[in-house]
């Protein structure tokens, strides 16, 4: 099959985003799993690569600029050239840049039009006219799923399909020997909200704990010194941005995972964390989708309150320790990729 992806950012665009969370990450994803399962993958996008070269081929994909920089006002126009000469079968616009959808129902009207909203879409004039535009809607989430439908998206031409969690690498990677009794993962930004998790381990300072955080950000140094003031700084250990197989160690070796941010389309280190066989505690927040992991799961715990989540951290400490949990088998990476396959064949 061959299949067109467009984006005005990748992974490629700065160092930040090989580990980020976000759209680019799954968008890449997604794009070398296709790769790797012998699919035409071309990605459509600003150019990220050195020189004046129209197409660039990186680990088996082709990269076509269709601007020099991202938001440039005439890549839409320069998509629809592109798009003529790939003649794909199937093309996936990232939600980010809905008139991408619009360009590619223009000049492909028979090729099925996919647009993936990774975020709650700003509910623009731009959005509106791109859902009526493509064939189908994916969203990670049932958070980011309710802010599509409002925009009068039909229920089935709406797909939820989850971030996929790597079991192989989960199964094959051995428990860190200096991982904490809690760990946190995530960038550490205005939305990270750690101070939450930092206060409610402060609860326990009579008694033997450590926690790891892992991840990088503005806010490091303003949550490294509330751990000095809460006099906790002693068990926590701040080991920065980690690749996945260190973050997977670091999760395997822990018993308990934290999800305290107050905004988050997936969370993808919980998902991988509670695959790892950690015990879930998610703080509820209406921007973030990370209780729909754990609200039915046997080895998940929601808050609602600081208080609750002390209490939760307590419960989580009697569960006991696991390192695997097969349970999320049903989100691995290849699963990820036959549903996206499954839905282009169905258009």
């Amino acid at each position: 099959m061959r299949v067109a992806l467009v984006t005005d950012r990748t992974v490629h665009h700065d160092e930040e985003r090989r580990t980020a969370d976000d759209a680019a990450a799954r968008l890449d994803a997604l794009a070398s799993l296709l790769n790797a399962n012998g699919h035409d993958v071309t990605v459509f996008c600003a150019r990220w690569w050195d020189g004046g070269f129209p197409s660039f081929d990186h680990d088996g994909i082709t990269y076509r600029a269709i601007a020099s920089t991202p938001g440039e006002r005439w890549a839409t126009l320069r998509l629809a050239r592109a798009l003529r000469g790939f003649d794909p079968d199937v093309v996936h616009v990232a939600g980010a840049t809905p008139e991408h959808a619009l360009g590619a129902r223009v000049t492909s009207p028979g090729t099925p039009v996919v647009i993936g909203y990774y975020e709650p879409p700003p509910g623009s004039r731009a959005d509106r006219w791109a859902l009526r535009a493509a064939d189908a809607a994916i969203v990670p989430s049932a958070f980011v799923a309710t802010a599509v439908r409002e925009l009068g998206v039909a229920g089935d031409a709406l797909t939820r399909l989850p971030n996929p969690v790597e079991m192989a690498r989960v199964r094959a990677v051995d428990p860190a020997a200096d991982a904490g009794d809690v760990v946190y993962s995530r960038r550490l930004d205005d939305a990270a909200n750690l101070e939450s998790l930092l206060l409610a381990l402060a609860e326990f300072r009579d008694r033997e704990w450590s926690a790891t955080v892992i991840g990088d950000g503005p806010e490091r140094e303003a949550y490294e010194r509330q751990a000095r003031d809460l006099r906790i700084a002693d068990r926590i250990d701040f080991v920065g941005a980690c690749e996945l197989d260190r973050r997977l160690a670091l999760f395997k070796g822990a018993h308990v995972y934290a999800q305290t941010a107050t905004r988050t389309s997936f969370p993808t280190d919980l998902l991988r964390a509670l695959a790892c066989g950690c015990v879930g505690v998610v703080e509820y927040h209406a921007n973030s989708a990370a209780h729909e992991l754990v609200e039915h799961a046997d080895r998940g715990l929601l808050a609602t309150s600081d208080e609750a989540l002390v209490e939760c951290l307590r419960e989580a400490t009697a569960t006991a320790r696991a390192s695997v949990n097969e349970a999320y088998a049903e989100y691995d990476a290849n699963r990820f990729l036959a549903r996206h396959v499954d839905l282009y064949r169905s258009l």
